[in-house]
């Protein structure tokens, strides 16, 4: 239960800071409205960079059930564990995500623009080409992957696990600033899913479409990525 408390509670962090930052750019008369690309890159590094320094040495902190699937399918972590990790991870996006909403309600309000709104929950193509979203949320998911799995257990991450957590963290905040153009990006179907479902159910007037015509790609396309990102790990840099 400590392990899944970790993973419910680091997934919540993640969305928190993530989502908040792009609530905080993207909703209307906050005060950190039209701040920019940066701001939301920070918010997802450090939403990525604290759970793994609070709980990496508690449950591994996932966060993503990508990272979970592709561990389990290479041998690095017990299936037994996958079900539970992801429904942790799924209902931590949950809360995470009605965080952000209650705290930026009143902006919510006042937002008319549709997409605005959308992007402080789910991810989508800046072109609406669905291959391009796969594509980007594949290899941002293969690279985030693969690069942590180095920083965390490679030997000089495993002796000092609060370097690595600081690594990994700016591996999010460089991707974002790098790949993250053109979807967001998810990196992570607990992320995309879960606040696209809230997007759906809660009554914000000016939302618009839920885009649940795309919702697979942010779903599959990370995992397939993090499969590759830990068959590379385990292959090319395991001891």
């Amino acid at each position: 239960m400590t392990k899944l408390a970790a993973e419910f509670v680091g997934t919540a962090i993640l969305m928190i800071f993530g989502n908040g930052a792009v609530a905080n750019v993207e909703l209307k008369n906050t005060k950190g409205h039209h701040a920019g690309w940066l701001n939301i890159a920070m918010g997802y590094g450090f939403g990525v960079m604290f759970p793994v320094l609070m709980f990496g040495g508690v449950s591994g902190a996932h966060i993503n059930p990508a990272m979970t699937l592709a561990q389990a399918i290479m041998g690095m972590f017990p299936w037994a564990d996958v079900v539970p990790y992801i429904v942790a991870q799924l209902l931590g996006a949950a809360v995470g995500q009605l965080v952000v909403y209650v705290t930026y309600y009143p902006h919510y309000r006042d937002t008319e623009d549709a997409e605005a709104i959308f992007a402080t929950f789910s991810t989508t193509d800046a072109e609406n080409s669905k291959v391009n979203y796969f594509l980007n949320e594949f290899f941002g998911t293969l690279v985030l992957v693969l690069g942590a799995l180095c920083c965390l257990l490679l030997p000089w991450g495993a002796k000092d696990l609060a370097a690595a957590s600081i690594v990994v963290g700016f591996i999010v905040w460089g991707l974002v600033t790098s790949l993250g153009g053109a979807t967001g990006p998810g990196l992570n179907p607990a992320r995309d899913l879960m606040p696209r479902l809230l997007h759906q159910i809660l009554p914000i007037p000016a939302k618009g479409s839920s885009r649940w015509n795309e919702a697979w790609i942010p779903v599959v396309a990370p995992i397939a990525g993090a499969i590759v990102g830990a068959f590379l790990y385990k292959v090319l840099f395991a001891a």
